[in-house]
């Protein structure tokens, strides 16, 4: 039985999102101008939904072309290996709009929602911007996830403090955070100062519980590590890094 594939427009970022948390975007490049409004354009009913790739191999802004001519939907991507596909991680998030703002210089403000993850299998660079053929990845608890869910809570409440100490800042109270261990699992991957391969590795794993598994091994080393360094970057556990396109 072959799997249901679905065709989706493709945002490729530097970033990596996760099912469950919020992303809001800067939408200037003519290519993405025109994906969002081809969304809006579609019936109030239909969900307004495209494909959240981290890029593996280029950059999220198309360089500027000696022409001046809008940005195709391949440029800044492929750049070491020229293949489209092997441009961007092949798991990613879909992203559901959940407000557009259009502004008067012609760009978006965007929030998006991530849903469902999907692996891409092909990808199509004919229109103004990329489109992929994709199908939905199953969320599966694994084994154990109720425990270690527990266990990376403890370990993520200590990460967040040496975080804090390492930053001369303060925490504000004790943060609520989720008890369902796959929604906890994502928003830990989400809050968590690692690199975005690491993110990406994240974002891939099987189930729940190898998620968890692999976040309280990187949450024991990055606060015995954090311990030793005078400061680091604050993160919103809320939301995504903001991306400017």
């Amino acid at each position: 039985m072959s799997a249901v594939t679905e065709r989706l427009p493709l945002f490729p970022l530097n970033t990596v999102l996760y099912p469950g948390l919020v992303l809001p975007l800067n939408v200037f490049e003519e290519r993405y101008r025109r994906l969002v409004a081809d969304l809006l354009e579609q019936p109030e009913d239909e969900p307004r939904r495209f494909g959240v790739l981290a890029i593996k191999d280029g950059r999220e802004v198309a360089p500027v072309r000696p022409e001046g001519g809008p940005a195709g939907p391949l440029d800044g991507l492929g750049t070491v290996t020229g293949d489209p596909l092997e441009a961007m991680y092949h798991i990613g998030c879909v992203a559901d709009v959940s407000s557009a703002q259009l502004q008067p210089d012609g760009r978006y403000e965007l929030l998006v929602t991530g849903t469902t993850r999907f692996r891409l299998h092909s990808v199509d660079v004919t229109g103004p911007y990329l489109t992929g053929g994709t199908e939905p990845i199953e969320e599966r608890p694994g084994e154990g996830s109720g425990a270690l869910a527990s266990e990376v809570e403890r370990a993520f409440r200590v990460y967040q403090k040496r975080l804090a100490g390492a930053r001369e800042a303060t925490t504000h109270g004790r943060q609520q955070l989720p008890d369902d261990p796959q929604v906890l699992s994502y928003l830990v991957a989400a809050a968590s100062v690692f690199e975005t391969p690491v993110k990406q590795q994240l974002l891939a794993c099987p189930d729940t519980a190898q998620r968890l598994r692999t976040e309280l091994d990187l949450l024991r080393r990055e606060s015995a590590v954090l311990s030793w360094l005078p400061s680091l970057p604050a993160v919103d556990l809320t939301r995504q890094s903001f991306s400017p396109n």
